[in-house]
């Protein structure tokens, strides 16, 4: 019999237990895991690193940086945002770090250190943490919920959901009632083969980037840096993309058009004119030779091929026709996209518990009293750099908070 169960071993999971431990000294507190190991997402995340949050102080434009749960999430970023997720560690001996991005970082650059943070935490408050437990059912039976797992019944007055993107516990919950917006991927990168960026791996530079319906409309569009590798585009601009249209991309099964303006916010006539002038200011000057418009050297002179200019021309030889094809390139490469890649280890999933099934002013399910969300449980996901945990701290939070109010 507990006061608490928290079914997920994660970061939204050890965020709210360790918190309504303290808020609650004399409850008895148990997280399920499904796994052998706890807190694994964290362990990898930021390349081993953990983001763990990022440096935005606003609430409104914290917001900004979610697909999905952007209105939702501006009540609870007034209770708890950045920083406080910044004071909570650091008062548990966790410093962290701002890098230039944005992203932060604990100063010790392990994810190592937030998980003996909330581990040791667990140990100090006598919080329960039962590994191997499959949640299969979710029964509510009067003032108490039962809990069965492959191997255990467990009964708790107030339960927390806090599984992430997990599909069979998403089918539990239907099973009581909610509803589930289904799951589609989210945060990832686009597969490319085109020889303007065959061997342009590694490259980086910013851009402004749609993606263009059959009629060639611009359906979403980004900006930002773009980063080129061996299986095509990725890189901040690209996950954007990625993040904000993952409904709208799932239905083509990956397979659209985007366009690429490498100049970013120059219109094709502008940079033509810009052509005309330099023509006219080096006429025996190699294009080559000298990148112009502040271009990697390496994307300019692959830029220049696909305008059909040839190595040893120089700007008093280029014709008005190779000038207008340059500045087509230049701001309005097209490419097809070929499939999706997984970020790294980022892996969101936009999709989960529907949002208005839930009070955002204690993350309480509307349809069963004593029953709670946490993280990407719900259908909540952000972009890249700390804002999909930083979600799971604040709803953790403010879940603990609910969960002091006996009832």
């Amino acid at each position: 019999m507990y006061d608490i169960i928290i079914i997920g071993g994660g970061a939204a999971g050890f965020f709210t237990a360790i918190n309504a431990a303290e808020f609650r000294p004399n409850a008895k507190i148990a997280i399920l895991e499904r796994g052998k190991e706890v807190l694994t997402k964290v362990k990898i995340s930021g390349g081993g690193r953990c983001n763990v949050t990022h440096a935005e102080f606003n609430p409104q434009d914290l917001t900004q940086n979610y697909p999905r749960g952007e209105k939702e999430l501006l009540g609870p970023f007034h209770s708890f945002m950045t920083g406080d997720t910044i004071a909570w560690f650091e008062k548990r001996g966790v410093p962290l770090k701002i890098e230039e991005d944005g992203r932060m970082f604990p100063t010790s650059n392990s994810s190592e250190t937030i998980i003996n943070c909330f581990t040791s935490e667990t140990e100090r408050l006598g919080i329960g943490v039962l590994k191997g437990q499959s949640v299969k059912q979710i029964l509510k039976e009067e003032e108490r919920f039962q809990i069965i797992t492959a191997s255990e019944t467990f009964s708790s007055k107030k339960v927390v959901v806090a599984t992430g993107s997990n599909p069979k516990i998403w089918k539990v919950l239907s099973a009581l009632g909610h509803s589930i917006v289904p799951p589609v991927p989210s945060l990832f990168t686009f597969n490319i083969n085109d020889n303007r960026i065959a061997n342009l791996q590694g490259l980086a530079t910013d851009v402004c980037i749609e993606v263009l319906s059959e009629e060639n409309k611009t359906v979403l569009e980004s900006e930002g840096p773009l980063l080129i590798t061996h299986w095509g585009m990725s890189g901040p601009a690209i996950l954007k993309l990625s993040a904000w249209g993952a409904r709208v991309l799932e239905p083509t099964k990956y397979h659209f058009t985007i366009r690429v303006n490498w100049l970013q916010y120059l219109s094709a006539e502008d940079a033509l004119e810009r052509l005309i002038e330099l023509k006219l200011e080096n006429p025996k000057q190699t294009l080559q030779k000298y990148t112009q418009f502040d271009l990697p050297k390496r994307l300019w002179q692959s830029l220049l091929k696909a305008a059909d200019i040839i190595e040893t021309q120089i700007w008093a030889d280029v014709t008005k026709k190779q000038l207008t094809n340059l500045a087509s390139q230049l701001t309005r490469s097209e490419f097809k996209v070929e499939g999706k890649s997984t970020f790294k280890e980022e892996f969101v999933t936009a999709g989960g518990v529907q949002l208005k099934e839930v009070n955002f002013k204690t993350f309480e399910s509307k349809l069963l009293p004593n029953l709670y969300f946490a993280g990407e449980v719900l259908n909540i996901d952000a972009i890249t750099g700390g804002f999909n945990f930083q979600n799971a701290w604040t709803g953790g939070y403010m879940v603990a908070q609910a969960l002091t109010k006996e009832s």
